[in-house]
C-alpha cells in the first residue's frame, strides 16, 4: 500500500531559469553565452550538491579557476534566491489535496545550503513533513546511500513509497531499492500516472 510520496525540489516543486538570471545580471548576450556552460555545468552543480566544503569556500575556488568570469560568479553567489522564479504550477493544490486524502509528503532533492533561502520564499515547502538534501548528507542521486537516509530517517518502506523527479536517472535508483516512481513532466501528468499507480495498488 502506498503511504508516502517523494518529491524532488527543482523542476517539480519549484521552477529555476539560469538563462534568464544570466541574462539579467549580464547584459552583453556574447558574455552571456560564454560565461553559462562556466556556472551551468556538471561537475560545479556535483560539487555544490554535495558540499563537502562550504558553499562559499566553493565559489571562491571557482572563482580562482576562472578569474576572467569573477564578477560574474560574485553574481551568482549573492543573488543566489533569484534563480528559482516560482512553484510549478498547479502543485501546490495537489500537493494539498494529496495531504488531506492522507498521504505522507516528503522532499529529498540535490541542492547547495542555499536550498534554505529558497524553501523559505516558496509556501509550497511547508506542505512537507520532512525532506533531505544532499548538501545536508554529503550525498547526492542517485546514489543508494541517499534513498537509504530517507527510508531511515522518516522509518518508511521503499515499497510504500512513489518518488517524482525530473531526472529518470534518478527514479532509477530509487526502483533498485524498490521504491516506485514517476518521471515528472507537469501537475496533470504526474497526478494522471500516480492516479493510476494508485488504483492498481489498491485492486
Amino acid at each position: 500500500m502506498i503511504k508516502n510520496l517523494i518529491f524532488d525540489f527543482g523542476k517539480v516543486l519549484v521552477d529555476y531559469d539560469f538563462e534568464a538570471f544570466f541574462r539579467k545580471y549580464i547584459p552583453d548576450a556574447e558574455r552571456c553565452r560564454a560565461f553559462t556552460p562556466v556556472l551551468y555545468n556538471v561537475e560545479l552543480q556535483q560539487l555544490l550538491d554535495r558540499e563537502e566544503r562550504p558553499f562559499e569556500v566553493i565559489m571562491k575556488e571557482w572563482i580562482e579557476k576562472n578569474k576572467e568570469f569573477e564578477t560574474e560568479i560574485r553574481y551568482f553567489n549573492e543573488h543566489y534566491p533569484e534563480i528559482v522564479t516560482n512553484e510549478v504550477k498547479g502543485m501546490y493544490d495537489l500537493l494539498s489535496q494529496l495531504k488531506t486524502e492522507g498521504y505522507k509528503l516528503y522532499g529529498l532533492t540535490n541542492w547547495c545550503s542555499k536550498v534554505h533561502q529558497t524553501m523559505a520564499q516558496f509556501p509550497i515547502f511547508k506542505l512537507l513533513d520532512g525532506q533531505i538534501i544532499s548538501s545536508e548528507e554529503k550525498v547526492i542521486k542517485p546514489e543508494p546511500e541517499i534513498y537509504h537516509r530517507l527510508f531511515n530517517k522518516f522509518n518508511i518502506k521503499p515499497e510504500e513509497c512513489i518518488f517524482a523527479d525530473d531526472r529518470a536517472e534518478n527514479i532509477e535508483g530509487g526502483k533498485r531499492l524498490g521504491m516506485g516512481g514517476i518521471v515528472f513532466t507537469d501537475a496533470k501528468q504526474y497526478e494522471r500516472e500516480l492516479r493510476q499507480i494508485l488504483s492498481h495498488n489498491r485492486a
